[in-house]
């Protein structure tokens, strides 16, 4: 299973990935669906807060051979990841730091694009 959708770039587009994750219910563990709904949820947000940039937000998400894959591709130009800073406001920088912890495997394209994807495992829900 394959799907694509182009988002704006506004708030309410992490609630629209998260139901475009949400069409995945009993195809994956309940605990990986809940994991990917907010990954997915964190990186759109993120998309819409830091990347100053106008445009569409792309979500691809894919599901094969029992590994879901989605990426979120903004208008930025990338950037590079870098750890939550304990002086951090308390309600700030958590998107990839969960990101870190949930997902099987992420990383950010280091191509110059605005691309974050993630990988999880769809069938073993990850301990943490």
């Amino acid at each position: 299973m394959r799907y694509s959708e182009s988002l704006p770039k506004v708030a309410a587009s992490a609630a629209s990935a998260r139901r475009v994750i949400e069409g995945l219910s009993g195809s994956l563990d309940p605990i990986v669906l809940s994991n990917a709904r907010l990954l997915v949820s964190e990186l759109v947000a993120n998309a819409v807060e830091h990347v100053p940039e106008d445009g569409r937000i792309r979500l691809d998400v894919a599901l094969t051979n029992g590994v879901l894959r989605v990426a979120v591709t903004d208008p930025g130009h990338g950037f590079t990841p870098r750890p939550r800073r304990p002086e951090a406001p308390k309600n700030s920088g958590w998107g990839l730091h969960f990101v870190s912890l949930l997902a099987d495997r992420w990383a950010v394209a280091a191509d110059g694009a605005g691309k974050v994807w993630f990988e999880l495992d769809a069938n073993a829900a990850r301990a943490s």
